[in-house]
């Protein structure tokens, strides 16, 4: 399969999902410029369809992105907020973030610094398993910076992107335990 018709099942697949639908039609009313759905709502709607799963099972959260330069916490509080009336109907746990803000409480929390990012899609492309970098933008773009053959074919690598390689056997302990069927490989892609 192409690159292009992987992107194309990709899509599909996370549209399986009625909240990933309702959250991406919603999206643009956030009022926020680059914010992205992102994580484990849409890797984990292509691992239940791989396992004959409804696309909602196993799905811990949902989280949106975005960037804003002002990395006040009550800039960031007025769009959690906002997003709280937005998505509340949907009955799931949303996280949002200011990924310019990131940088300023990742290494107390993570125990590694987070360089400084300018777009918000920059984190899309330093979590922890290269297979599970993916992400949706309010304008319908797509970004799999690693692609989408591990997702797909569900391999558990080490991004060498991330700033937290020490999470790795946790996150790979999560996928695991609600995916049995995935394999963990040594090496980064």
């Amino acid at each position: 399969m192409s690159e292009a018709e992987m992107q194309e099942r990709f899509v599909a697949l996370i549209h399986r999902n009625p909240v990933n639908r309702a959250i991406l039609d919603r999206l643009p009313e956030l009022g926020v410029d680059d914010a992205w759905l992102v994580a484990g709502c849409l890797f984990g709607a292509v691992w239940n369809s791989l396992s004959g799963r409804p696309a909602t099972e196993n799905i811990r959260d949902y989280d949106i992105v975005y960037f804003d330069p002002d990395t006040g916490y009550d800039a960031e509080d007025v769009v959690i907020r906002r997003g709280t009336e937005l998505f509340g109907d949907l009955g799931v746990e949303i996280e949002i973030r200011n990924q310019a803000r990131v940088p300023l409480w990742f290494e107390e929390r993570f125990g590694a610094p987070y360089p400084p990012i300018f777009e918000a899609k920059t984190c899309i492309e330093r979590f922890v398993v290269a297979g599970t970098c993916c992400g949706i933008s309010s304008s319908g773009e797509v970004y799999a910076p690693h692609g989408y053959d591990d997702m797909f074919g569900g391999i558990l690598r080490l991004n060498p992107e991330s700033p937290t390689p020490h999470q790795f056997a946790y996150k790979c302990g999560s996928y695991l335990e609600r995916w049995s069927w995935l394999s963990v490989v040594e090496g980064t892609v």
